[in-house]
Order: C-alpha cells, then structure tokens, then sequence
C-alpha cells in the first residue's frame, strides 16, 4: 500500500513528519508513506496533485489542513473527515443572485465527476477508520468574507468547512478513481479576520495527532 499525505503547505503536516514511525517510511512493499505539498488554492493543487499521481500512482492520498468554518458551535481545533466537497466560485452573480454552473447549464449536475451538483467521498466509508465526524466543505479562490458568501455557501449549499484546495482532491479522486481522504482541523470562523482569535497551532497539533493515529490504524489493515 503507497499512502501519499498531502497538503498546500509542509507546515500542516510537517509534525507528522517529524513524529512518524520508520517503517511507515522505508522501503517497504506493504505499506509506505511519502509525503507532497500542492501549493495553494485550486489551480496550483490540481496541477500538483496530478503530477504526483502520475509519478506515484497511490493506494489513497490523504489532503491534510486547516479549515474555515461557517459554524461558530463548532469548537476552534475540531477534526474533521470531509464527506463532500465542491468549488464554491465558479459561476456568476447576475442581478444580485448567485448562479453556478448548473443553474447556467454549463455543466450537468450528475455529469461525472460530479453528484447533484457535488463531490462527494465514496471511499469514506471504507477508509473513515478512526470514525471522524464528518462534515461538508467548499473550496474557493478567495477566503470568504462576505456576509451573502457566507449564508450562500452555508445556507444554499450546506457547507460547514471552507478550504482553498479540497475540490481539487475530490474531482481528480473521483474522475481517476483514486481512493482518498480530506482530514480538515478548524482553526478559525469564516468571515474573522482578526487572526488573534484564531487557533492555528491547536488545529495543526489536532490534525497530525489524528493523522499519525490514522497511520498507524491504517497500517493494520494493510
């Protein structure tokens, strides 16, 4: 089994780097770790993440990282298992209402990859092994701080987390049937940008202790 981690920067996973176990990382046919870094956003990580599959070909990549989130019930350093995943910025706003490509019949809901408009994780069931909650996510170009924005995405789409990256991972999952997990940890409410009140080194010590437990179920079922 090649496990491939992924992330838009080293620093979301560079702790699980740092703590992993040996054999996770030698030579070993049946199971190998390695780890990649997409860069930010949509375009760059779709790029990066194709490449590292042609060069690669994994048995499930895991994309670690930060997230956003529009529920402010929902504690600062919360791990998540990301169940559904679409872009939030490609369509138009035209006189004052939001059209994606679906409502522009540029693109059929059920078209593949796509799901009802959606990108949803049908490997989840499967690899979800430490039983995360999970929750859906939007991916967008830019960080949301508009108040519309925030009630489109959480109130229209039903978006709980917001990332700049996990589209990317799901369409190219889902087109090219390559197993994968989103693991996202919260580390601020969408729309604050007072970074004082965010918990960014809480979430990133969330997420590797969760991805290191995750390794090592992982590894038992190799």
């Amino acid at each position: 089994m090649r496990v491939i981690i992924t992330a838009a920067t080293h620093g979301e996973w560079m702790p699980s780097f740092q703590k992993i176990n040996p054999k996770y990382v030698s030579n070993n046919k049946k199971f190998s770790v390695g780890f990649h870094e997409s860069g930010i956003g949509m375009l760059a990580s779709s790029v990066s993440l194709m490449k590292m599959f042609v060069q690669e070909t994994p048995t499930l990549i895991i994309q670690v990282g930060i997230a956003g989130c529009f529920d402010k019930k929902i504690p600062l350093g919360k791990v998540f298992a990301v169940k559904d995943d679409f872009a939030g910025d490609m369509g138009v706003m035209e006189n004052k209402v939001w059209k994606d490509l679906f409502d522009m019949k540029l693109d059929k809901p059920n078209a593949p990859p796509y799901e009802k408009k959606s990108l949803p994780n049908p490997w989840l069931t499967q690899y979800n092994l430490l039983h995360l909650p999970t929750k859906k996510s939007v991916t967008v170009n830019t960080i949301t701080t508009e108040k519309n924005k925030i009630e489109l995405f959480n109130g229209r789409y039903k978006a709980v987390l917001e990332s700049m990256e996990g589209a990317s991972l799901h369409y190219i999952g889902r087109d090219l049937t390559i197993p994968f997990m989103q693991i996202r940890a919260v580390s601020n409410y969408v729309g604050e940008r007072d970074k004082s009140k965010w918990k960014m080194q809480e979430a990133i010590y969330n997420l590797n202790e969760t991805l290191l437990a995750y390794l090592d179920a992982l590894y038992k079922t190799a």
